[in-house]
């Protein structure tokens, strides 16, 4: 393959990608579980053409939220996250600002969880004047009595 192949391949993947509706969803994602697999298939299934960008939380932003570290830190939980297929891209989150990030990725949805409640009270405002018009979506629990980390890690 010679090096204009190469570059054929990689405007025409651009261009499918392009096509796809942008999603972000946030998380600590701290070792996944079928509510986190749940989560993602829910992303996906919010429109027909998807590209899921997945922001995991900084370790420093973790122990502020939670009150404590997470179990692996952020370059491990991006790996983690990273082998799963149903997500298209891994980034990390902000350290002090969660908007320039979002900002970045410029999605035309934020589906978050059912008990995500950080970062959200003026989130669709914060963005829309950053010219960001995007829709907010609250997901589903999946077996919430079951999924959550701090119940799987007692």
């Amino acid at each position: 393959m010679n090096i204009f192949s190469i570059y054929l391949l990689y405007i025409m993947s651009k261009k499918d990608v392009d096509k796809k509706t942008r999603i972000i969803v946030f998380g600590t994602f701290d070792g996944l579980h079928r509510g986190h697999l749940n989560f993602f298939q829910q992303a996906r299934g919010l429109v027909k053409e998807c590209f899921l960008i997945v922001s995991i939380a900084r370790d420093r932003n973790v122990i502020k939220i939670k009150g404590k570290p997470s179990f692996l830190d952020e370059k491990k939980r991006m790996i983690l996250v990273r082998k799963s297929k149903l997500v298209d891209k891994v980034i990390l989150s902000g350290l002090k600002n969660h908007i320039p990030h979002i900002a970045k990725e410029n999605p035309s949805i934020i589906a978050l969880g059912y008990d995500q409640k950080v970062y959200v009270k003026n989130l669709k405002k914060d963005l829309k004047d950053k010219g960001i018009l995007v829709k907010i979506v609250r997901l589903k629990p999946f077996k919430e009595k079951i999924y959550k980390n701090h119940l799987l890690n007692s």
